[in-house]
């Protein structure tokens, strides 16, 4: 299928998602009643996820039987978090530069669109967002050479990406299509160093920043929905940005230490992380299912007051207790799911994942060659 015959069927197929005033999105039989947002369910996709070219074997190269089976398995969503300097085309034996922000490499940005194509082939939903933008990462692992929130050069090439991406994707309807702003946004002093303290942005900084974004987005693309994760590292609802017409996305990893138990990207020493247990006391602080109603009160509030929320990532690290995993867990998604919102697993075939996650507690489930969790896929089809 080229694309020219792709987006003309995509649109005489379309669901009729129009924003109607201040609403995210408008009702369609997918919606539930109580959510702007559809009750997406689905995962995490890696192929872009990393600033480096991928190996000729990556595992993380998303195969159209993935697809398949996360439709069969009645999934409607995936979230392709990127990262910016996999798509350009740059000197990388050297440290990126700004002017190296504009340097596009349209064979990568076909194959992004290659990607979304099959993903709605099967009827999924797809959730582009930049999990690396020009001056900004939750994660190390990349120079960068200006702070997305102190410096113009790193947002003027924000905003430049998300009109190219406009531009790639404006035959699109947004029911197969939308655009998550930034990844995870916290404010760090130092870009570069993993385990420098982070803490909540300014609202009217994020605020200014995702207007930026959005404005070149609509520029283009005047319908596409567009989602912005929470603040604070996804945690905090945003109220600077209630009147811009956005969802939100909340995470499902609270607390850490359930969800990313050893770590080694959490963790300075991963040999320190205290035990989960759920419920129960860990590192002298008691949890359970009220301490995760508390925590999510103030999403489940934000749907009440007409903003659409989903939750973009969830899921629990590999060495997590597979039991303590799936008690935490299930949770988490009845409470989300009470609310009629939808959440995202991180990831589909890898250490968040039903497949191939490495666990060594779990009796798997042989699937094409692959190792199914299926105690874990079956709590995700109950929701």
């Amino acid at each position: 299928m080229n694309r020219r015959n792709f987006i003309r069927n995509s649109a005489m197929s379309a669901a009729a998602f129009s924003l109607m005033g201040s609403q995210v999105l408008s009702k369609t039989g997918k919606d539930v009643p109580g959510n702007l947002l559809p009750r997406w369910r689905g995962f995490n996709l890696l192929d872009y996820f990393s600033p480096y070219p991928a190996r000729e074997n990556d595992p993380n190269r998303t195969t159209e039987d993935d697809f398949r089976w996360m439709a069969d398995w009645g999934f409607d969503f995936v979230r392709i978090p990127m990262a910016y300097p996999r798509y350009l085309d740059i000197d990388r034996s050297k440290q990126i530069t700004g002017d190296d922000f504009y340097k596009i490499n349209k064979a990568v940005i076909d194959e992004v669109e290659k990607l979304v194509m099959l993903a709605n082939k099967y009827k999924l939903h797809v959730s582009l967002n930049l999990h690396r933008a020009p001056g900004y990462c939750i994660n190390a692992g990349f120079y960068e050479p200006y702070n997305l929130w102190k410096d113009k050069e790193a947002q003027d090439a924000f905003n430049y990406h998300w009109g190219m991406w406009a531009e790639q994707f404006k035959g699109v309807p947004k029911e197969q299509l939308s655009f998550d702003l930034l990844n995870e946004p916290a404010y760090r002093e130092d870009m570069n160093d993993q385990f420098s303290k982070s803490s909540a942005l300014p609202g009217e900084l994020y605020r200014k920043v995702a207007r930026g974004a959005a404005d070149a987005i609509r520029a283009v693309s005047g319908d596409r929905l567009i989602i912005a994760d929470g603040n604070n590292v996804g945690n905090d609802v945003v109220p600077e940005l209630f009147d811009l017409n956005m969802g939100q996305s909340c995470r499902g990893y609270y607390p850490h230490y359930v969800s990313h138990y050893q770590a080694g990207w959490v963790w300075k020493n991963p040999a320190d992380a205290p035990m989960p247990v759920w419920p129960g006391v860990i590192d002298g602080q008691n949890f359970s299912r009220q301490t995760l109603e508390d925590y999510y009160r103030p999403w489940t509030e934000l749907v009440s007051k007409g903003i659409g929320v989903h939750c973009g990532e969830c899921g629990c690290w590999r060495n997590t207790p597979h039991e303590v995993f799936l008690a935490w867990f299930g949770d988490i998604i009845d409470i989300l799911t009470s609310h009629h919102i939808g959440y995202a697993l991180w990831n589909f075939r890898g250490d968040f994942g039903i497949l191939d996650s490495g666990r060594k507690d779990v009796a798997y489930t042989d699937w094409y060659g692959h190792k199914l969790d299926s105690k874990l896929l079956e709590l995700l089809k109950k929701y």
